[in-house]
């Protein structure tokens, strides 16, 4: 089969070279808290939130909801000027919690206020699939015509007795019809997957491909489970660790490399691992690793072993 021919030379469709495509230059998220909490978390449809959850464990030290937005997009794009240089502007990611749970016009105020900074070219909005709906949408379809709208949805997997297990407090068919109303409007959208969730074997994470490839969605994130301190999955790791596929990060590498063989080849890949400072850890089988590193090793893995996303998808479709 003939290799697909992606941008920068790569094996696989990489998002930084879909947005370099799209928007003709590198734009560098900036993470914003606007205070936003979770359906699963307040009562509405559950307590305790997500079991693998902490916030504090993935976004920034500037990002806090007691600053201002303006101030944490303005501490954010200094942060980055000194870390990544190539960045011609800037997108406002609300990314801690569910960032579209929230009224209407209290969504309209936060997402302005963020657009405001001349430095700002978009927003991204990372959610959960049952804290959309047609009116935010069409809203939100309306805003995309005249700035970037990119919605990144939670969906971490496609198995109901799993998200029941983690306490997500909606189904895969929730998923299913936001992602679709999502395409429908011509938003920009993304999803979230976890491999190593308690419950599934590496055949059932491996046939996940199949549903996502089933799914409209324009980039995928994934992540390997990782145990956070003082969560509810650090409990059920130590109780039930039979439960747990514990990849190694070579064994990893090569799971991710079959999942990506039998990937559509226009699926954007946006991640492929996660980080956590190790501080939050209570299990580091990969030691320290950066996921630059990481990154390095899997392109590497890729040419050794001459293959790319979609190498096995057409025999299957």
């Amino acid at each position: 089969m003939e290799r697909p021919s992606f941008s920068q030379g790569r094996r696989y469709n990489s998002f930084v070279g879909y947005f370099k495509q799209r928007y003709g230059t590198r734009l560098q998220k900036i993470v914003v808290d606007a205070g936003f909490t979770c359906p699963n978390r307040d009562g509405a449809v559950g307590i305790g939130g997500c079991t693998y959850c902490d916030n504090d464990a993935f976004h920034p030290s500037y990002s806090t909801p007691d600053k201002p937005i303006l101030q944490q997009i303005e501490e954010g794009i200094s942060f980055h000027k000194n870390r990544y240089r190539g960045a011609a502007g800037y997108l406002a990611y609300f990314q801690p919690y569910s960032n579209t749970y929230a009224p209407i016009d209290t969504l309209k105020k936060i997402y302005y206020e963020a657009l405001s900074h001349p430095e700002v070219r978009g927003i991204v909005l990372g959610t959960r699939p049952d804290c959309i709906d047609p009116e935010k949408l069409d809203w939100l379809a309306g805003l995309s015509k005249e700035t970037i709208v990119i919605i990144e949805y939670g969906i971490e997997s496609v198995y109901n007795k799993t998200l029941k297990r983690i306490n997500r407090g909606h189904d895969f068919s929730t998923a299913e019809k936001a992602i679709r109303e999502t395409a429908e409007r011509g938003i920009d959208q993304g999803a979230h997957f976890i491999f190593g969730l308690p419950g599934e074997s590496k055949e059932e994470m491996m046939a996940m491909a199949d549903r996502i490839n089933r799914l409209p969605v324009n980039s995928v994130k994934f992540h390997q489970l990782q145990i956070v301190k003082g969560t509810y999955m650090e409990i059920d790791f130590r109780d039930n660790p039979a439960d747990f596929v514990q990849f190694t990060m070579e064994e990893y590498i090569d799971f991710f490399i079959d999942f990506l063989e039998l990937l559509r080849p226009d699926i954007h890949i946006e991640r492929f691992a996660g980080e956590v400072p190790p501080k939050f850890l209570n299990h580091m089988p990969w030691g320290t690793i950066r996921y630059t590193e990481l990154h390095r090793l899997m392109e590497k893995r890729l040419e050794e072993r001459d293959t790319w996303q979609s190498r096995r998808f057409s025999q299957i479709y």
